[in-house]
């Protein structure tokens, strides 16, 4: 399992599908609401396609999105988490001890009092849920292209992600429950535990087992793995996309303002947390090159196990799914905001570094 900073750096900086993501999620948006107006009984037939509240068709498709960006992961990479402790630890307590409840406290704040009355009652605990869940949900693959376009160190980059994933298969269950709990909204254990083993634990097994399968043949094969099914997650995403707003059209329509309104908290947490973990590597004396992926992955989202788990919680036509697909709208053109500030304010973070005695 292994894959050297060489590997990281040379990798493409951004796909086609990458850097329009956003276009594509607003083409995905404009067909699926077409679609489910015009020929409503597919999509409810696949809406019926369920096990145990697990929706097949959107479970096959969010395995082949989250598989490849897994087999990306080298977990071998977690011995290297001590030579850069102080940035690690702002990445962990940033993931893990702020972002969630931050997102909590501002979904709470925006959903209940501020957007409340252009909102529809029914759904607001269901927004609510679905940004939790996207906090939740660190993000994975997306943080190699943010990291290589801030000349981020790659060592640091591959062993915060496989660190960040290791603990999501423990801490995201109940770091949920938790709030959701707070959030005075009931939580289906059963299901919440499904979704887990579903979208994060079976994932990574799979991907990791073929990940040694295919190194046992050299890295060009895994090279080459990766550039063939790299479209994959970006065209599996859209799809489910597409199945999503077939079910969200008349929603959507009755109150096109709602997405604006969702993601107003998720842009305040992005460059919240972004914010915090920049300043804080600062503050502790790391370089640049660490302090610039571990601000941005605190503001990335590991979207695709977000909306997977929003589905299965609370169904395709639920605000929670909403919620997550916000997020997905908004990652791209907010995190290359990011991108574009760190990158600019490297001269001011040099000036402000500051050394711990003895060092």
């Amino acid at each position: 399992m292994k894959t050297s900073p060489a590997q990281v750096e040379t990798a493409p900086a951004m796909s086609v599908f990458e850097r329009y993501l956003t276009v594509w999620v607003l083409i995905c948006i404009a067909a699926g609401i077409a679609l489910g107006k015009l020929i409503p009984a597919p999509f409810q037939a696949v809406g019926r396609m369920e096990i145990a509240r697990v929706n097949l068709p959107v479970g096959l498709l969010i395995w082949v999105m989250i598989i490849p960006m897994l087999l990306k992961i080298d977990f071998s990479a977690l011995h290297q988490v001590r030579q850069h402790w102080r940035g690690i630890g702002v990445t962990l307590f940033v993931n893990w001890a702020v972002k969630p409840f931050s997102m909590a406290l501002l979904g709470g704040l925006f959903i209940r009092v501020v957007f409340a009355p252009y909102l529809p009652a029914e759904q607001l605990d269901s927004y609510i849920a679905g940004l939790i869940l996207l906090a939740a949900a660190p993000c994975t693959a997306m943080v190699f292209v943010w990291s290589r376009l801030t000349h981020g160190h790659p060592l640091f980059t591959l062993s915060q992600v496989a660190l960040n994933d290791t603990i999501m298969v423990f801490a995201f269950a109940p770091i949920v429950a938790l709030l959701l709990g707070l959030s005075s909204i009931t939580v289906p254990w059963a299901t919440l535990l499904t979704s887990v083993m579903l979208y994060i634990v079976l994932p990574v097994l799979i991907a990791q087992g073929w990940r040694k399968a295919l190194l046992a043949k050299g890295p060009a094969a895994l090279d080459g793995a990766l550039a063939r099914i790299g479209p994959w997650s970006i065209t599996a995403l859209l799809a489910t996309l597409v199945l999503l707003f077939a079910f969200q059209g008349e929603a959507i329509l009755r109150q096109p303002l709602v997405i604006a309104m969702l993601a107003v908290p998720i842009l305040i947490q992005v460059l919240f947390n972004s914010g915090l973990a920049y300043w804080l590597n600062r503050r502790l004396g790391e370089s640049h090159s660490v302090a610039c992926p571990s601000a941005l992955i605190g503001a990335s989202n590991f979207f695709e196990l977000a909306v997977a788990a929003a589905i299965s919680l609370f169904g395709f036509d639920s605000g929670a799914a909403l919620a997550t697909v916000v997020g997905v709208l908004i990652e791209v053109p907010v995190m290359l905001l990011v991108v574009t500030v760190v990158n600019r304010s490297k001269a001011w973070y040099e000036r402000g570094i500051q050394p711990l005695r003895g060092e």
